[in-house]
């Protein structure tokens, strides 16, 4: 799978999605063309992604930052020296530690190298990643599209990229996620670029500041 080169790269396969979507277009003419947005590709962000599971950015950019007023740098070191009662001091709910220190202990005890990770392709960081307990597709979603932009992804478990779908009326009001997931396949090879004008819309509609 390619990846997304640059800022010019990202804005020439916008205006491709654009030619694809006419209302795509529309998104671009209203908002500008999307941020390319970038979290590093190591620990803390996988962290960070834990934390966005299943709750509002604010919630989770709140305990990351009370874990990063704790321990500083986010390392899996760090993190493991953490009692459980820290950890939830930080607000982390009694899954999300169980999800933190498993992925720390992967990484700590050399069973899983990111920097090797990051240079595999999509298919393989997946099928790594997928087997630690508390990540799934979504949390490898979001890593491989932001951290390593890969230009082919689309996360269907995102909830802002599907409300986006329907309030663009991309599909019909009574289209399921699957039909989603097939109307997006029109944008390939360029899904996650098509997904980044849905964020950059959904964002901009409700006048969310993002830190």
């Amino acid at each position: 799978m390619d990846k997304i080169k640059n800022e010019s790269h990202f804005k020439d396969l916008c205006d491709w999605c654009t030619h694809i979507e006419p209302k795509l277009e529309q998104v671009v003419r209203q908002y500008d063309y999307p941020p390319l947005w970038y979290r590093r590709p190591d620990f803390a962000t996988l962290i960070l992604t834990i934390l966005e599971q299943q709750v509002s950015l604010a919630s989770a950019k709140a305990a990351y930052n009370k874990l990063v007023e704790k321990i500083k740098n986010v390392t899996p070191e760090n993190l493991l020296n953490l009692s459980d009662e820290e950890l939830r001091a930080c607000y982390f709910s009694r899954q999300k530690i169980q999800y933190s220190r498993i992925l720390a202990t992967e990484i700590s005890t050399g069973k899983l190298n990111l920097d090797d990770l990051n240079k595999m392709n999509e298919a393989a960081i997946r099928k790594i990643l997928i087997k630690l307990k508390g990540i799934g597709n979504w949390t490898v979603d979001m890593y491989v599209l932001m951290s390593l932009h890969f230009s082919d992804i689309f996360p269907p478990g995102d909830l802002a990229t599907i409300k986006a779908v329907y309030e663009l009326n991309l599909v019909s009001p009574e289209s399921t996620k699957d039909e989603i997931v097939e109307y997006m396949k029109r944008f390939s090879p360029n899904r996650s670029v098509a997904t980044y004008i849905l964020w950059h819309y959904y964002i901009q509609k409700r006048r969310l500041v993002l830190e």
